[in-house]
């Protein structure tokens, strides 16, 4: 069987050759230095990667007392799930009440809390959404608890003592048809300036958190957004 081969250069350093045997069968002969040198590119790719994410994201802390959870401080390295799960829950504060500074001579209370209260279903629904296998890093872990404690720990100690309260006084007052702007009325409430002082400590406590959240994302610390 005669052979007819076709090679990049001199055959002791070819890289690919290409043989045609008498029965027109091609066959491709590859050099394995190529593959050598690809894997070295992935390799050194791989570590740069590393080195920049480590470069990017250095260890993070979290001062809890900040939140009003108490005077811990959460440690930990983030990684690309907590950027996401951080991301998502900034977009939700900063496109909600919930994350911006309240004024009680502009806003209403009662779309407060129902800004709050939906807070809690997007952000129960971004925890659900996160795999079983991601939840076992302790980073992420960390985030996720840290979010569970600013709902149970920060929102549902106010909405318990007060959402129901003031919804039943200012459901009677509407019925009552007073004549007064919603923002005007709700100053009228028995328990006012207690309900406000603890709802602005809530909202101070909530744009730490978003803070929280955006420092996450883009690896810096302390800034105002």
């Amino acid at each position: 069987m005669t052979e007819i081969s076709k090679s990049s250069g001199d055959a002791s350093s070819d890289l690919i050759s290409f043989v045609l045997s008498g029965d027109w069968d091609l066959s491709i002969h590859l050099s394995t230095l190529p593959l050598l040198v690809l894997g070295m590119a992935l390799v050194s790719l791989w570590l740069i990667a590393r080195w920049w994410l480590g470069r990017s994201f250095p260890d993070f802390e979290i001062d809890a007392a900040e939140l009003g959870f108490g005077d811990q401080k959460i440690s930990f390295k983030p990684n690309q799930i907590d950027r996401q799960i951080a991301y998502s829950i900034w977009v939700e504060l900063s496109t909600r009440k919930i994350g911006l500074p309240i004024d009680l001579n502009d806003d209403v209370i009662t779309e407060i809390y129902d800004s709050w209260y939906s807070f809690f279903g997007v952000t129960r629904e971004l925890i659900k959404e996160i795999p079983a296998s991601k939840v076992r890093k302790d980073s992420t872990s960390k985030i996720i608890h840290l979010s569970i404690e600013v709902l149970n720990e920060g929102l549902r100690p106010h909405l318990t003592k007060w959402q129901a309260r003031f919804r039943h006084w200012y459901e009677r007052q509407i019925e009552d048809k007073f004549d007064a702007s919603p923002q005007d009325m709700q100053k009228k409430f028995p328990d006012y300036e207690a309900l406000r002082s603890d709802m602005e400590a809530v909202n101070v406590s909530l744009m730490n958190y978003r803070i929280k959240m955006y420092d996450l994302v883009n690896g810096t610390k302390h800034t105002n957004v």
